[in-house]
């Protein structure tokens, strides 16, 4: 079955980081773009992040450019969020996609993972 599980959420102050991964099972993610995605309680879905498959485009949100940094590791079938400098505004829960490049940065994807809670509070 081919499914997307998202790790490495949790609990950090205002100023730390996470690392987000994202690992494909039942089938490679090396044809597909990748993104990462963001909920708030109360809130819309946000786009933060997409690598396209050859890494060589990626999106970013106005509201993390500079802090988030999204990789790919195409051996290990996983993507990465490396966030920095996290804000209590960041908090929310964290869902990776694939799909087509610019459908991902519209806001469509093909499979979803289930997500995983960022909380930047001290």
């Amino acid at each position: 079955q081919a499914q997307l599980v998202e790790s490495g959420g949790g609990l950090v102050q205002p100023g730390g980081s996470l690392r987000l991964s994202c690992t494909a099972s039942g089938f490679s993610l090396d044809y597909y773009a990748i993104g990462w995605f963001r909920q708030a309680p109360g809130k819309e879905r946000e786009g933060v992040a997409c690598i396209s498959t050859s890494r060589i485009n990626t999106y970013y949100a106005d509201s993390v450019k500079g802090r988030f940094t999204i990789s790919r590791d195409n051996a290990k079938n996983t993507v990465y969020l490396q966030m920095n400098s996290l804000k209590p505004d960041d908090t929310a829960v964290y869902y990776c996609a694939i799909g087509e490049f610019r459908a991902i940065v519209a806001g469509v994807a093909q499979i979803w993972g289930r997500g995983t809670q960022v909380t930047v509070s001290s």
